[in-house]
């Protein structure tokens, strides 16, 4: 939908009149004429957001009234309950001002209808409430998400002040962290559902005690079989906690809608251009880190997609849900299900999502497609002039209308805050309708029922409450709903009906015949968390000619046993689409817990079609073991080497004699990709299994000849361990300097001990051939090599361009920046090479040693000719210009559109997440602002060496270290001594002072231009 501009006005008049509180009249300027602070004040606030056409956006309520913004709910009498977070993360930086007394939540009010808030109520503050990420208000509490708690809140005598406060979880990670607990919503079944970040980590009750979910599982994140961020259901209390779906990074807020169903979104490692929305299949794997190791999404696997964002979700593995929708690069926040009917039709039934990195509120209109869904982007508001518009949630108002919170700053994410002085709570409406909050009478059933179709979820559970407790009493005024023609009054309506005592299985037997699937799926499940007998309902609906009904019914078997649960998971299967991911998952859902059983049922009933599309598709996804053979078979017969490499994934999942024996049959296999196949099946193997086999032996060496001097040889030196290799290995290491192959070379002869073979070749090469050597022997970043490149440095016989390379690659590691230190501040080195190392040493990780290579070269003064941030921000530099010292100062670090160094966050779509003035910031003190993902860590080994990156993978075993230039360290955990999270970002402080002023603003002028082209999904 088309974008308006809400200063179009100001283009025909210089001057306008808007309404302000309290009825006066304030003389405006025109936008376009304001200077930088006046766009600023609220003011001018709507004037600097375009708005979808129809609609009309009003300023409800903004500082001093509030500020920071980052949760809000809304109750019967429309009055906007919100979280503030003026004291996040300040505690990190002692310049900024900090509230003593906490954090509050507000009660904001608009007592004489004029459509501004004039009324504002403290109902808590407190410093355990610092940075509350979600607000939940029900008739009695008032829930409040802020790790390490969820806090239930009680005014128990109507003064809007809370009387009490209590713990109904504790234990979660991710304090003072986007990543922790979230917002609590009210579900149409009467239960609710919360999630948390990757930060979360695990759930305990009030007591401390830790949290089992109702099927026996422990909520932790330590992949049995939970990781990474989760959602849950619960009941009103908290108890009977059950894990929905994990493996998601920063999952910030989820939606129900009237029939169940789970809407969310999910934020990417920073840059990666793959934020994503999903609807969440429940007990579904939704692929942030490996499943089988723990890996990140960076680590290699067998085909792994070419794409970052699909690569980013391990899409490539069997296991893993698809996303509905991939919305590029993202800070996504609070999200609703539109149930209402004011906005236009467009938006009805629709989700409504707000992403503050790229200053937009979005609504995704879904379309049924097979056992999922397609959707695509429709703008509500965009802070396209005012880029500080940071839309942290949206709630629908009991008229209908939508109500958008404003963290509204000149940054988002990270480690910090810009701004601790503003926020804003806006209305979105129809053009012309004024806001109006009518009366409920939630004393009635009359008036419940009334108050049961309103679009305000506070309304709605005050509804549902009442008629529950009625029972038989509400029965026949809710059948008049449940035979109503709107659907959704009527899912509303029956999962009322079916929790009626005695009348269980009778209004589920009603809601699995309805003519309506979504109905059906409905009934599906309320007869699971009633706890009725499964197996007549399931098998009912087995031939159900509706995919989505057939993939409830999979959902809802994951947990029965039996040969006649296996009997109609194989029916089910053979009803399965070649083209459908969703249902293909839903079956694995279905199979995962007795895979064995199930597969041999459908395979009792396939018979020799199993390999037709829909047969190879199942037998990628079980993790039966006698699909093993027949994945051999299925890479044989494949028609192309990525066919098959998709068929080798599978095996990853498998384990045990019968995967290497099937592996072994594949060697030498006459397929027209016989050698790449031969590659993947031997390094498929358990090494333990390879040096058993005389076979596999042999065709191991066959292989490593044939594949020497590639990522592939590499990879088989380093997995089976073959010292023996090692000669071979050096003269990779030199003859691929500065590549990642070569840096890999290096690291495993580091692994193997056998630096020595540097040393040697030092002795014996001159010039450009030892410069070569010093660079590969710099990314050992080990003692030895340090105490190599030392020598080098002081050895006052060779060339000064090669002692200067040896100081350069001296501070590539944690040890030998020490020694960098040193020799710069004794007299063993020449002023010039002082003076090298000097400037080597800006770029180091330790912050003294920053400091005085700064002192040293008398930064001070340089940075001195530059003019204030203030002034750089309001010149406009040349773009074309910046692009260019780009590549001379940043593209080491960081990658634009495919070209540069991936190390620190890709950039690509950075002019979408900052504006100008916090683009300085992040150049100028880059320490205010780490991306998460990207903290830095000092890793101390057992051995006396130490290591300075960020933590790029981690499994149970091991640590991938990403260090500066992109080298990647593999760390053991048995070899760590102690790991320490540092408070400063990996990217100097200094990068500027070498720059020209002109060069810098062309640089920002350059980075703000970094756009998305179009507010489109990636298909």
């Amino acid at each position: 939908m088309k974008l308006l501009p809400i200063y179009l006005l100001s283009i025909v008049l210089p001057f306008f009149l808007i309404s302000c509180s309290g009825g006066e009249k304030k003389k405006l300027k025109a936008y376009e004429t304001l200077s930088k602070e006046e766009k600023l004040q609220s003011d001018y606030a709507v004037q600097g957001i375009d708005i979808a056409e129809g609609m009309e956006v009003s300023l409800f309520a903004s500082e001093p009234m509030l500020v920071n913004p980052t949760n809000i709910d809304i109750d019967d009498r429309g009055r906007i309950w919100v979280c503030e977070a003026f004291n996040y993360r300040n505690h990190l930086n002692p310049n900024n001002p900090k509230r003593k007394a906490g954090d509050r939540i507000v009660i904001l009010e608009d007592s004489n209808g004029d459509g501004r808030a004039d009324k504002s109520t403290t109902f808590y503050q407190g410093p355990e409430i610092n940075s509350a990420l979600g607000i939940c208000v029900l008739e009695d509490r008032v829930i409040v998400s802020v790790s390490p708690h969820v806090y239930v809140f009680k005014d128990t005598d109507g003064d809007d002040v809370a009387d009490s406060k209590e713990i109904m979880f504790q234990g979660i990670g991710g304090e003072q962290h986007d990543h922790g607990v979230h917002a609590f919503t009210f579900g149409p079944d009467g239960k609710l559902y919360f999630n948390f970040g990757n930060e979360g980590k695990r759930l305990l009750d009030k007591n401390g005690d830790q949290v089992i979910d109702i099927h026996g599982y422990p909520v932790i994140a330590n992949n049995k079989p939970f990781n990474q961020g989760m959602i849950f259901r619960c009941d009103l209390d908290g108890s009977n906690v059950e894990v929905l779906a994990y493996n998601f990074r920063n999952n910030y807020e989820l939606a129900v809608d009237a029939f169940g169903t789970i809407w969310q979104s999910d934020n990417d490692d920073d840059g990666n251009q793959a934020t994503r929305i999903n609807y969440v299949m429940e007990y579904g794997n939704y692929g942030f880190k490996n499943e089988i190791t723990g890996a990140a999404w960076r680590a290699f696997r067998t085909g792994m997609n070419d794409e970052i964002p699909l690569k980013h979700w391990h899409l490539n593995d069997p296991g893993v849900i698809p996303n509905l929708l991939q919305t590029g690069a993202g800070s996504p926040t609070g999200i609703i299900q539109y149930e209402g009917e004011l906005l236009p039709k467009e938006f009805h039934n629709t989700m409504i999502h707000c992403d503050a990195g790229p200053n937009v509120v979005r609504a995704y209109p879904t379309e049924k497609k097979g056992a999922g869904y397609t959707a695509s982007i429709n703008n509500l508001m965009k802070g396209i002039r005012d880029q500080w518009f940071r839309p942290s949630d949206v709630c629908v108002a009991p008229d209908g209308s939508l109500f958008i919170a404003d963290w509204y700053d000149p940054g988002v994410g990270g480690h910090q805050m810009g701004d601790t002085a503003r926020g804003r709570i806006y209305r979105l409406a129809p053009k012309d309708h004024s806001f109006h909050i009518g009366k409920y009478d939630f004393s009635s059933i009359d008036g419940a029922i009334e108050a049961l179709q309103n679009p305000n979820l506070h309304i709605r559970s005050r509804a549902w409450r009442k008629l529950y407790k009625a029972g038989t009493a509400a029965e026949e005024n809710l059948r008049k709903l449940w035979l109503s023609d709107n659907q959704i009054f009527r899912a509303r309506a029956f999962w009322l009906l079916s929790k009626i005592e005695g009348k269980e299985a009778a209004y589920v037997e009603e809601a699995i015949s309805d003519q309506n699937p979504d109905i059906r799926i409905t009934g599906i499940r309320a007869a699971r968390q009633n706890g009725m007998a499964l197996f007549p309902v399931l098998q009912k609906l087995a031939g159900d000619s509706d995919p989505q009904v057939r993939r409830e019914i999979l959902i809802a078997m994951r947990f029965m046993k039996g040969p006649a649960a296996a009997d109609l998971w194989a029916d089910l299967a053979l009803q399965a689409s070649a083209n459908d991911r969703w249902y293909l998952e839903a079956l694995g859902i279905a199979s995962d817990l007795d895979a064995d059983t199930r597969f041999a049922a459908w395979q009792e009933k396939v018979g020799d079609q199993w390999n037709q599309e829909t047969g190879k598709n199942i037998i990628w996804r079980t993790r039966a073991q006698a699909a093993q053979p027949l994945l051999a078979s299925l890479i044989l017969n494949s028609s192309s080497y990525r066919e098959a490499e998709r068929y080798f994934r599978a095996f990853d999942f498998h384990k045990g004699e019968e995967k290497n024996e099937a592996l072994l049959a594949l060697l030498k296999s006459k397929h027209q990709d016989e050698e790449q196949l031969d590659y993947l099946a031997i390094s498929s193997m358990d090494p333990v299994y390879i040096r058993s086999k005389g076979k596999a032996k042999r065709n191991l060496n066959r292989i490593l000849k044939r594949e020497y001097d590639t990522e592939n040889y590499l990879n088989l030196v380093r997995k089976l361990n073959l010292e023996n290799e090692g000669k071979k290995v050096y003269k990779m290491a030199l003859k691929h300097v500065g590549s990642d192959l070569g840096n890999q070379a290096t690291s495993l002869l580091k692994k193997f001990e056998m630096l020595v073979l540097f040393q040697a070749d030092l002795s014996a090469k001159k010039g450009s051939e030892k410069i070569v050597v010093l660079k590969a022997l710099g990314q050992a970043y080990d003692k030895q090599a340090d105490d190599i490149l030392k020598r080098v440095a002081t050895n006052k016989n060779e060339h000064l361009q090669i002692r200067t390379e040896a100081l350069n690659q001296l501070g590539n590691s944690w040890l030998g920046q020490k020694d960098l230190y040193e020799l710069v501040r004794g007299s063993k080195l020449p002023e010039d090479l002082r003076q090298a190392g000097a400037n080597r040493l800006l770029s180091v990780g330790r912050k003294s040693y920053r400091d005085f290579a700064s002192d040293f070269l008398k930064l001070d003064e340089k940075n001195a000719n530059l003019s204030p941030v203030a002034v750089l921000v309001e010149k406009e530099g040349n773009s074309i210009a910046g692009q260019e010292v780009f590549s001379s100062y940043c593209e080491s670090c960081h990658i634009v559109n495919g070209k540069g160094i991936d190390f620190g966050p890709n950039l690509s779509e950075i002019g979408d997440k900052l504006p100008k003035g916090a683009l300085y910031a992040s150049i100028m003190n880059p320490s205010s602002g780490i991306s998460f993902g990207y903290e830095g860590y000092l890793i101390s080994l057992k051995d006396g060496n130490k290591f300075i990156g960020y933590k790029a993978s981690e499994t149970k075993k091991e640590i991938t270290l990403r260090m500066a230039g992109g080298n990647n360290q593999l760390i053991e955990k048995k070899a760590i001594k102690s790991m320490e999270l540092m408070t400063e970002s990996l990217m100097t402080p200094y990068l500027h002072i070498n720059m020209k002023e002109e060069e810098l603003i062309d640089l920002i002028e350059y980075l703000a231009s970094l756009k998305k082209q179009a507010d489109i999904a990636l298909r």
